[in-house]
Order: structure tokens, then sequence, then C-alpha cells
């Protein structure tokens, strides 16, 4: 049996990251996913280390199981190919602008002319409703315009820092991956597509206000914004003797036990600090120091030890060495060595999620070389031989 998303047919014009780390989801949920790429590729085949050119890295890690298919949609040839796919596709998804889409003719009216079920999905910065429509986006921008590097200085103590990951990219691709699906269900319904918007900042703003509006959530307000237990500075990993320990305190049960562990059991019911979590929030720093201090008196394997036998929840904290190692990762199949056609032997990075009556694909295609199913896709959009040459001669494509 193939995945859950064996059928949906979806042609993917994103680019770069947000984009393709969404359709990625739905190829490894067994979706049929056409990467279409201007006879240059995208931009992200030229990041990172490879060891051909255009196969760089991170191209890797966001495309496999998806085929590659070179349009120059600026060219009639390659529109009109498009408006073939068009025909028989379930969704199409797109992360430029939508201004530059209807520069190009592919606007979802136009689209929804020739094939009324599409669900045409767009990801971009800002909701076409709003002041900042049409404004460029990415991810450091994003990251800032949601106040992500504040909160970070307010936690540290330092300057303002982005984090060191494409988060907004990568969060509102999981956001697309979810609106998209939503969407083909409420066409079972239906029996028409329909437009989806998914834009960059409203989602990273729900993301972040949902847990820091705080005492703003309420009118008039009942104290600042900002979660404490996540802006003080002593919430870190702990150093040990010889080296850090990720630990989470977090329950009645958890601080009972900690502090049976280090001898201060009569705090539980003598210090007014631990009487609820709302009073320990109130004091999440001065607790958290207490940790920190008790951590910094053993080894990491020591506290390890003592904090599993009583069920207080802790893990080590990897470096990305470390974590290529990690026993679970590996014992779980999320990390792999597989033969790439074209790269030789590379480190895949597994699907995640599991299902017990469609399994999925476990990595069946390899990330696509430019335009490597070009021919495929085309022929079995019911073009002519001599149409599917001429498009061929028209900009890269390996047979």
């Amino acid at each position: 049996m193939g995945g859950a998303l064996s059928g949906l047919r979806v042609l993917d014009l994103t680019s770069v990251l947000m984009g393709p780390f969404a359709t990625q989801l739905m190829a490894d949920m067994g979706a049929d996913v056409v990467k279409i790429e201007s006879p240059a590729g995208d931009t992200v085949r030229g990041i990172g280390p490879m060891r051909h050119a255009g196969m760089g890295s991170i191209f890797l890690h966001v495309n496999r199981n998806k085929r590659s298919l070179v349009l120059d949609l600026k060219k009639p040839e390659g529109l009109q190919a498009f408006f073939k796919l068009v025909e028989t596709a379930d969704v199409v998804v797109y992360n430029i602008r939508p201004q530059a889409m209807q520069r190009l003719g592919i606007d979802y009216e136009r689209l929804k002319a020739i094939n009324p079920r599409i669900i045409y999905a767009g990801l971009y910065g800002y909701s076409e409703k709003g002041p900042y429509a049409g404004k460029p986006a990415y991810d450091d921008l994003i990251q800032g315009a949601a106040a992500v590097p504040s909160l970070m200085s307010r936690a540290s103590g330092g300057e303002p820092r982005y984090v060191p990951l494409t988060l907004a990219d990568r969060t509102v691709g999981l956001m697309a991956s979810n609106a998209i699906l939503a969407a083909v269900i409420a066409r079972q319904q239906t029996g028409v597509g329909q437009a989806v918007e998914v834009p960059m900042f409203e989602t990273m703003a729900q993301y972040v206000l949902g847990e820091h509006m705080a005492g703003a959530s309420f009118e008039p307000a009942l104290g600042e914004p900002g979660y404490p237990r996540l802006l003080v500075k002593e919430r870190r990993p702990y150093p040990t003797l010889d080296g850090h320990l990720c630990v989470l305190i977090y329950t009645d049960r958890h601080w009972e036990k900690f502090l049976d562990l280090i001898g201060q059991g009569h705090l539980f019911t003598q210090d007014p600090r631990f009487v609820s979590i709302g009073a320990r929030t109130r004091h999440i720093n001065d607790l958290y120091r207490m940790v920190a201090q008790a951590m910094a008196t053993q080894t990491t394997e020591v506290w390890m030890a003592r904090l599993n036998e009583a069920d207080i929840p802790c893990m080590p904290m990897h470096n990305i060495d470390s974590l290529l190692q990690d026993p679970h990762l590996l014992a779980v199949g999320m990390l792999q060595e597989v033969d790439h056609p074209s790269e030789g032997r590379v480190h895949e990075i597994g699907v995640p999620v599991s299902f017990s009556g469609t399994p999925g694909l476990p990595v069946q295609k390899p990330a696509p070389r430019l335009g490597q199913h070009s021919a495929e896709v085309l022929r079995e959009a019911g073009m002519s031989e001599e149409a599917v040459q001429a498009l061929l001669a028209m900009g890269p494509s390996v047979l």
C-alpha cells in the first residue's frame, strides 16, 4: 500500500526552504510532488557542501521523494505545458509574491478556469489583506518582526540575535502542509478547490504571542507581556563537572523528588516558593539557579542516573556531531546511510512520523537532479513526443 497521501498530485513551484519543506512533508506521506524549476534551478541547489554542481546538502534534505521538471514559465511553451499539468493536478504551491504569479499569468482565477478542483496555496511574507502586502520577506526578517530576537535578548541579557535555524521557514512550512491538507478534505465535501493563503508574519506572530502575551491578554492588562519561565537567564543547559545537562523540573512531583535528591526535601512543604506552579513561576529564576548549583557538583553521567531513577525529565546536551550518533535516532532509523544515484554515499534524514495502515515512503526517491524527470512528467501529461523534445531543448534536463 502507498502512503497516506498516495494519489495526490502536487505541482510545486516553490524554492529555497519554506515551500520545499512543506511539499516534502506531503511527498514523504506518498503525494506525487512534481518540483517545477526554472532552467537555472532552485537557488538552494547551490548552498552548502556538494559533490556535483546543483546538489548542495540543504537541497538534498528538503527535496527527497519529489520529481524535478524544468519549465520556463516566462515562455509561452513552458506556460502551456504548465496549464496541461494543472488539468489533472490537485494542488499548486508557490512561495513568490502573488503579484509575480499574476504577471506570469498563473493566478488563481486563471488556474481555476482550467481545473475547478485545484487547490492554490500561496506561502509568502504577509497577508494580502494588510498594509504589508507585497513586501519581500525572508526568515531573518520574519523572526525580527515576530519579536524573536527581542525575546532572545531578554532571556540572555545580551544583544538581540536570530535563532540559528530557519525557524520561520520551517514553522510556516508545517502550517502550510496542514492548511493544504485541510483544503483537500474540504474539497471532498464540496467538490471544488480554493485558494489558500499562508502568510509568514501572521503565522509566527500567532506562534510567539500564544506564549508571550501573558498579562497583555487582558484589557486592561494584568501585567507585562512575556512568559517568565522561558525568559529567565537561568533557563539553560546546566554545567556539570564534565559537560552540560538539560533538566526540566516542572510538576509538583518533580520538585519534591529533586529536593529530596539534594537533601533539601523540607523546602517543598516549608518554602512558599514551592507551594504551587504559579508560585514557582514567579520565582523561577531563583529555583533554576538552585538547580544549576546542584548540577555543578556531579558529572553528567551521575546526574543522568540519579534523575532517571527519580523519573525527573533530563537529556544530554548534544552538539551536531553527537546528535548524528544518538543511539535512539539510529535505532529508529532516523539517520541512515544510503546510495544516491548521482551523489554517492550520503546520510539521509528519515521520516519522523509513522502510520500503522499506510506506512508511507521510506525515502524511495532521493533528491532529484535538475530536470531529471522532465520527459517522464511531460509524457504522463499526454504531450506529444515532438512537444516534449521541444521543451527539453529549452532548458537543462537529465533523461
